[in-house]
C-alpha cells in the first residue's frame, strides 16, 4: 500500500511539472503585450472565472493586489446578475478557463467586447470561444490532468496558477516594485514585521538600565534586576555609551572570588559593546545577535545610550 501510495504521489509531481515546463512556449508576443497593457492599466485588472478557475482568479487577484497591481474578482455565474458594473472604462480584464467553452463564459464574452476593455484569456483551449474572443491569448494547455481519470482539474489549474504569478512578477519588475513597497501591503504578520519593524519598536518598551562606571556592584546588580534585561549599561554623565555588564560578567566575577566591595562597574564592564541604530531593521539586529552569538544588543545613535534590544523581544514578535 505505502510503495503504491508513493508511486501516485510521485507521478502527480511529475505530471503537474511537466505542465508547468510546457507554459515556457507560452512566453511569447501576447504574453509580452499582456504584461504591457496590464503595466499601463490606468484602472484595475478584473479578473474571472468559473468552478476551479475561479478559485484560481481569486489567487491571482489576492496577489496582484499585494504587489502593487490593483485587482478584483469577478465571479463569471454573477457577472451577468449585476457583477459586471464592477467593470470600468479603464480596466483590464483577465478571464481564466481550462476549456474557454463554460456558459457562463461564452455569455460573458460579448458583453465585455461591448464594453471595449482589453481581456486577457488564460485559457487551456487555443481554439475555444474565450481564445477566439479575447485581445491576448495565454496559453495553458495541458497534455493531461494528473487525476488518473482525467477530469479532476489538477495539472490544469497549476499551469494557471504559475502562468498568473509569471504575470505577476513581470508587472512587479516592471514598476520597480521593492521590499518597501511590499511592506506597506503586508503590515501585518511575521512576514510584515520581517520587512517593517524596527529596532526602536522594541527597545521603547523595555526598561533602560543603566550604571555610572563608578558605581558599586551592589549597585550593578540592583539596575540589571530591576531592568529584568540580564544587563545593564555602563553610561558615563553625557549618556553615551562606555561598557556593558551582562549576568554572565557577574557570575564570572563570582567565580574568581574576588571580594565585590572593592570593585565597581568599570571594572568587570565590557567596554565598546556590540550596539546598533534604533532605525536598523529588527531582522538586522537578529543577524548581528546570530553572528556573534549574543543575547542583547545596545541600542545607540552614535555612542548615544537609547536603551537595550534583546533576543527574547524578537521571538515575542514571531522573528525566530
Amino acid at each position: 500500500m505505502n510503495d503504491k501510495v508513493k508511486k501516485i504521489a510521485l507521478q502527480t509531481i511529475e505530471l503537474e511539472a511537466r505542465s508547468i515546463q510546457a507554459l515556457s512556449r507560452s512566453i511569447n508576443n501576447d504574453f509580452e503585450n499582456a504584461v504591457q497593457v496590464i503595466a499601463d492599466c490606468k484602472g484595475r485588472v478584473v479578473v474571472s472565472g468559473i468552478g476551479k478557475s475561479a478559485v484560481i482568479a481569486q489567487k491571482l487577484v489576492a496577489t496582484f493586489n499585494s504587489t502593487g497591481t490593483p485587482s478584483l474578482f469577478m465571479h463569471a455565474a454573477d457577472a451577468t446578475h449585476g457583477d459586471l458594473g464592477m467593470i470600468r472604462p479603464e480596466d483590464v480584464v483577465i478571464i481564466i478557463s481550462k476549456s474557454g467553452e463554460s456558459p457562463e463564459i461564452r455569455v460573458l464574452l460579448p458583453l465585455i467586447r461591448n464594453f471595449g476593455n482589453p481581456l486577457i484569456a488564460i485559457v487551456g483551449n487555443t481554439t475555444s470561444s474565450l481564445a477566439q474572443g479575447a485581445t491576448y491569448i495565454l496559453d495553458t494547455t495541458v497534455e493531461s490532468e494528473a487525476c488518473p481519470n482525467n477530469l479532476a482539474p489538477t495539472s490544469s489549474t497549476t499551469a494557471q496558477l504559475v502562468m498568473g504569478d509569471a504575470l505577476a512578477v513581470c508587472l512587479m519588475e516592471l514598476k520597480g516594485f521593492n521590499s518597501e513597497d511590499f511592506a506597506r501591503f503586508h503590515p501585518g504578520g511575521a512576514l510584515g514585521k520581517k520587512l517593517y519593524l524596527r529596532v526602536t519598536d522594541l527597545a521603547a518598551r523595555n526598561a533602560k538600565p543603566q550604571i555610572k562606571p563608578s558605581q558599586t556592584i551592589r549597585e550593578v546588580i540592583v539596575s540589571m534586576t530591576t531592568g529584568r534585561l540580564g544587563v545593564t549599561v555602563v553610561v558615563n554623565d553625557a549618556q553615551q555609551v562606555m561598557g556593558i555588564i551582562t549576568d554572565g560578567d557577574l557570575r564570572r566575577m563570582l567565580e574568581k572570588g574576588t571580594a565585590i566591595d572593592s570593585l565597581t562597574a568599570a571594572d568587570i564592564m565590557t567596554p565598546s559593546p556590540r550596539t546598533i541604530h534604533p532605525e536598523e531593521l529588527a531582522m538586522v539586529a537578529l543577524d548581528v545577535l546570530g553572528q556573534y552569538h549574543i543575547s542583547q544588543l545596545v541600542v545607540a545613535d552614535q555612542e548615544n545610550y537609547i536603551g537595550v534590544l534583546h533576543i527574547h523581544d524578537l521571538m515575542r514578535e514571531g522573528l525566530i
